[in-house]
């Protein structure tokens, strides 16, 4: 196939991802990202104009160095961010070669997009989503992250509906994300999906504070403790995980 000169905007790249997907993973993290979610711990790729920019022949060649390492794993080339979705045609083009060689393909994203023709064509590609369900409860996603949970909700429903693949993961923040009547929301609305994989309980940390810092922010959920073994325990017992 013939390579297009696309450009992406790239904050940086992982080489042996084992959280991704399934097995080892070639990570890209995608620079910028819409939601401005208080816990996240890559304050740095939100702004669209940082990070790198890299021709879809460099971001090849990056991953084929590692091919031998992910492929007799199971694994393959996970899209993170940031968010992916913000760049779709350079994915298709990505996604579109990596297809004919064989490479299994993931995107981790907050799935709050309108379900575009170039967002059916970018799903049909992807093998995988990681699909990040900020909160069931639509009030508190947008105090959480600025935006409101009614898109992704959707963008899961659309996966389901085609038979695509995904895992569903939810970060545990104490006190915001962890009511139980909305963890239980959350287990009735994955049950009415019928390609949920795996669903993920991702506890809270604050190790990127430092970056808000670095940047001149306040870290938002600076009172926020982190979530303890039981209080975990106890979201993956409602949830059935």
């Amino acid at each position: 196939m013939k390579i297009e000169n696309k450009i992406a905007r790239i904050h940086s790249f992982e080489s042996f991802g084992t959280v991704d997907g399934p097995g080892i993973r070639f990570v890209v993290f995608m620079q910028g990202c819409p939601l401005r979610c208080k816990y996240c711990h890559n304050r740095d790729t939100w702004d669209f104009q940082g990070g790198t920019e890299y021709s879809l022949e460099d971001v090849l060649s990056q991953i084929r160095k590692y091919k031998n390492y992910f492929m007799p794993s199971g694994g393959g080339v996970t899209i993170s961010g940031g968010e992916p979705l913000l760049q779709i045609s350079f994915l298709i083009e990505l996604f579109t070669i990596l297809k004919e060689e064989g490479i299994h393909t993931a995107i981790d994203t907050s799935g709050s997009f309108t379900i575009t023709d170039d967002l059916k064509k970018l799903i049909d590609l992807t093998d995988l989503f990681l699909l990040d369900i900020k909160c069931i409860n639509d009030e508190i996603c947008k105090d959480l992250t600025g935006v409101s949970n009614q898109k992704e909700l959707e963008f899961a429903r659309y996966l389901s509906s085609i038979g695509k693949s995904m895992w569903i993961r939810q970060v545990l923040v104490p006190g915001i994300t962890d009511h139980e009547d909305d963890l239980l929301k959350l287990k009735n609305f994955i049950h009415s999906l019928s390609t949920v994989k795996k669903v993920e309980i991702l506890p809270y940390h604050d190790m990127g504070r430092f970056k808000w810092e670095q940047l001149g922010y306040t870290y938002p959920l600076e009172e926020v403790p982190i979530p303890t073994d039981e209080e975990v325990k106890k979201a993956k017992e409602i949830l059935g995980i």
